[in-house]
């Protein structure tokens, strides 16, 4: 596939005004407002899984409404320090699978709570209902409810993701003080998101994030899931007005602007499932409403060749390296080339 988007040299300054809500920031407080009085761990039980070196329990949280969502937590084995946390967000259309599917993070030597995703799974095993789902709106997640803000899918699933970091905080063996978001695409969107919802982040890490900069990506590119958005207007035209006001109140740009906590991006250039430009929208504005980032507290890879894998275990490894100086492991660091 070809490069398709702006030139790099035009991605590295690209900071367009991308419109946000007069009410943006009233919504999100309102939003969280209405969960904080709920206990946030609803069932914490140990789970199997006949792998030595690591421990893992299936958690239930209460997400948006109280709606019980699913995780993994999994930590090093016979480790009594308190650590560092990763939360981890999944892609679209995944759930968080079998808990020996994702170990790069505790293996590392962090905790890590990997959220489900709700009514979603249908590319792995989900096990969190959306209750709310099929309101009016189309018949895939990303236009679940688009005609409405309060209503929209992504409200319902970024309100997880807060609640997510509150959950892992309150897990024994965790740093409640040292917690990072991370994700790619729609993993990366809702990490970025709450990377600007939670000020005291320590960290974060987004590959190819999903949902920066969403009007623009409905009109370059048709791929899913900005391409269900632009199926679902194309046959309901008088709906675009609302769906843009909608889409407004959950853009990744929005978001990044109110950022604080040090962040490291990754991109694919000939990426049309998420395209370049929406994510260098959210990289060059990262932290701009707070002005606290120092430089090198914010860097993004680019994988020329790439498409939406990115730069796959090459941008995991800078990850880990990144994280291991930011967010750094109780005891002497590893050895090794």
């Amino acid at each position: 596939m070809a490069l398709f988007d702006l030139p790099l040299d035009h991605l590295r300054r690209y900071a367009p005004t991308v419109p946000e809500p007069a009410d943006f920031d009233a919504f999100w407080r309102a939003t969280l407002a209405a969960e904080a009085p709920r206990p946030v761990l609803l069932d914490v039980r140990p789970e199997p899984t006949d792998l030595r070196l690591v421990e893992t329990w299936d958690v239930t949280f209460a997400g948006f409404g109280g709606d019980p969502v699913r995780a993994w937590y999994t930590r090093p084995a016979a480790v009594d320090t308190p650590l560092p946390a990763v939360v981890e967000y999944v892609g679209y259309g995944r759930g968080r699978g079998l808990p020996h599917e994702r170990l790069t993070w505790p293996v590392a030597g962090y905790a890590h709570l990997l959220m489900d995703a709700r009514g979603s799974g249908q590319y792995g095993s989900g096990d969190t209902d959306d209750p709310h789902a099929g309101r009016a709106g189309g018949p895939w997640p990303v236009t679940w409810g688009i005609l409405d803000p309060e209503r929209y899918y992504y409200r319902r699933l970024i309100t997880d993701a807060v609640r997510a970091v509150q959950a892992v905080r309150a897990l024994p063996g965790v740093d409640a003080a040292r917690v990072v978001a991370a994700g790619n695409s729609q993993g990366g969107g809702l990490a970025l998101a709450v990377a600007g919802l939670v000020p005291d982040l320590a960290a974060l890490l987004t590959t190819a994030p999903f949902l920066c900069h969403i009007q623009r990506a409905i009109e370059i590119t048709d791929a899913a899931p900005y391409g269900e958005i632009a199926q679902y207007v194309a046959v309901n035209r008088e709906a675009e007005a609302r769906v843009r006001a909608t889409l407004s109140y959950v853009d990744g740009v929005a978001f990044a602007r109110r950022a604080a906590a040090p962040a490291h991006f990754g991109v694919g250039l000939r990426d049309r499932v998420c395209p370049p430009s929406t994510a260098f929208a959210a990289y060059n504005q990262y932290g701009t409403d707070h002005g606290r980032l120092d430089p090198g507290d914010r860097e993004i890879h680019v994988y020329p060749f790439n498409q939406h894998e990115g730069g796959e275990a090459v941008q995991v490894r800078r990850q880990l390296r990144w994280l291991a100086q930011r967010v750094p492991l109780p005891g002497p660091a590893p050895t090794g080339g």
